[in-house]
């Protein structure tokens, strides 16, 4: 991002001021919209550069303003995203953003932001995503979004519910955050030691295993299923990262496991639970999203000229 780092006597002093106070909005904004943590980067670059060469002195309303550049600037980028996410090698999931640092990626509500829930979300179309997004996460008004999008009220309030709706039908029942974060210790425990049998008591009958490789050599290309298949597969740190070592940290509102080799990420786990233990595992393992999610660890407090 290259706004200063500090207002002065530049003449953009206001306009940074204003940028600077709603950008973790900007970033929760496109970030839930398009599942992508550098993605949500670029957007939130791009409102700034437009937010530079817009005549202020007419605009009423800044956040308003930068929050509907940045939604429709996400809508344009998650058009483009689709075609670019179908020549994907092996399963795409969303890149895992470490909400250690503000836990709800600037909303007023942490809605959207699991990823299984950001997953579900890539079947709206993306003025169906951010709808839900501004209303669900982000409490804006009808006639807000309505604006923000060139929506009647009317079409903007069908679109809240159908998305919900949809979701609300995919959606499964899931634990509380204390008993997510034991089946996640003990899950990241078993795995280190390569207890197949221990992983197999976390895991539901019907459980279900994604890993994100993006054509990376040993990753998976399709989604393994059944509990003993799934506990194999997450025990394979021994022959593939010798010395690995796992780490409990956190990612999208939830503990995620982190593996690390000599110190670099090789892989990070995250899971979706329900009363009958893990049922989905998303393995993110793509190069690209790891470094991504340790970009968002400092996303706030980053000083760039």
């Amino acid at each position: 991002m290259n706004t200063p780092s500090r207002p002065g006597d530049d003449p953009l002093d206001g306009a940074v001021e204003a940028f600077l106070r709603i950008r973790p909005r900007l970033f929760g904004i496109a970030y839930r919209i398009l599942g992508s943590v550098a993605e949500a980067e670029d957007v939130v670059q791009d409102a700034w550069l437009r937010w530079q060469s817009t005549d202020r002195s007419v605009v009423l309303d800044s956040d308003a303003f930068l929050a509907k550049t940045a939604s429709r600037l996400a809508i344009n980028v998650a058009q483009s995203a689709r075609v670019r996410r179908e020549a994907y090698v092996g399963p795409w999931l969303p890149e895992p953003v470490d909400t250690s640092v503000d836990p709800q990626v600037g909303a007023e509500r942490g809605e959207a932001l699991e990823l299984a829930v950001l997953l579900l979300l890539e079947k709206l179309k993306p003025v169906e995503r951010a709808a839900y997004v501004l209303r669900e996460a982000f409490d804006y008004p009808y006639d807000r979004i309505a604006g923000m999008l060139r929506l009647s009220q009317a079409n903007t309030r069908q679109i809240v519910n159908r998305a919900r709706k949809h979701l609300g039908a995919e959606r499964r029942e899931t634990v509380g955050r204390a008993e997510h974060r034991r089946l996640l210790e003990a899950f990241v425990a078993a795995a280190q030691t390569g207890d197949v049998g221990a992983l197999e008591e976390l895991l539901s009958a019907d459980v279900v295993a994604y890993a994100d490789g993006n054509g990376m050599r040993g990753v998976a290309q399709t989604e393994v299923t059944g509990p003993w298949r799934v506990a194999k597969i997450s025990a394979f740190s021994g022959k593939f990262l010798p010395g690995a070592e796992y780490s409990v940290v956190e990612a999208n509102g939830l503990p995620a496991g982190l593996i690390t080799q000599n110190g670099v990420a090789a892989a990070l786990m995250l899971a979706s639970a329900g009363p009958n233990g893990i049922e989905r595992i998303y393995w993110i393992m793509a190069p690209d999203k790891l470094r991504a999610y340790e970009r968002s660890s400092d996303r706030f407090v980053r000083r760039t000229s």
